[in-house]
């Protein structure tokens, strides 16, 4: 497919995925949800791919929210579909099996905060904003903003964002743990891309179970999680990988992972 709103490039196991509708700060439309709907679905199956970063392209938004055209146009029947299908692709980006780091470089608001909210990982540049400013149209977040958000910070603080459509800078959204670090903008894209060869490093078949781990915990109890915890480190246990990684420290030398 070749992918008018996405640029792909994979590098070292890693793939870069930019947003690039720079003339509309990379908003998100429908033909845009259908590329990144298939961009996925291929690096999925590419065995090549270890990790996943998506950014915008140019200095200003990361996504600077939905279509505006588009939602202007939705009545009650074509709301509940426009907001199912967001939600089907961001779902599909949170229950990826190899992690996924937004870099984000400017303005993520509304479907462009839903989606850095439906990645692994987040980083972000000084100059990113943050936002669910829907209210403002008078509609709500519809890709998962009011239930993601409000999981990964406290519910007071996500009600506030939500409910005020206030937007907050990077140094905020570090301090809340809506992102796990701050970079200055020149920096971002090569630290995310650090980051991800850090994880290209590790075992992938522990990788991506720890990930299915992590996963749970919003529909587990604690019970549960840890029994769903032991399975998946039993099957670590045999992984070719465990026995190298294993063998490699009680030898002193860096691990040779074969990922199988």
């Amino acid at each position: 497919m070749n992918y008018k709103n996405l640029l792909l490039d994979i590098n070292e196991h890693v793939a870069l995925l930019t947003l690039n509708r720079p003339d509309k700060l990379n908003a998100l439309n429908h033909d845009t949800l259908i590329e990144l709907q298939h961009a996925f679905e291929s690096i999925k199956d590419d065995e090549n791919v270890f990790v996943v970063i998506i950014t915008g392209s140019g200095e200003k938004a990361f996504v600077a929210g939905a279509d505006i055209s588009e939602i202007n146009k939705l009545n009650m029947l074509d709301g509940k579909k426009f907001a199912e299908f967001g939600q089907s692709v961001f779902s599909m980006i949170e229950k990826f099996d190899k992690p996924v780091i937004a870099a984000v470089n400017g303005f993520a608001l509304g479907g462009g905060c839903e989606l850095a909210l439906s990645c692994h990982l987040r980083l972000a540049s000084e100059n990113a904003k943050f936002g669910q400013p829907e209210v403002n149209l008078g509609i709500i977040p519809g890709y998962g903003g009011t239930q993601r958000l409000t999981r990964l910070i406290n519910s007071g603080r996500a009600a506030e964002m939500i409910l005020t459509a206030d937007l907050i800078d990077s140094s905020e959204a570090l301090r809340i743990g809506l992102v796990n670090k701050v970079f200055p903008s020149s920096e971002l894209q090569s630290k995310a891309f650090e980051m991800a060869l850090k994880i290209t490093s590790k075992g992938q078949q522990a990788i991506r179970l720890a990930l299915k781990a992590i996963k749970v915990v919003d529909e587990v109890s604690l019970n549960e999680g840890q029994n769903f915890e032991a399975t998946l480190f039993a099957l670590c246990c045999g992984t070719e990988d465990f026995k190298e990684g294993t063998q490699a420290f009680l030898e002193k030398r860096k691990a040779s992972f074969t990922n199988k």
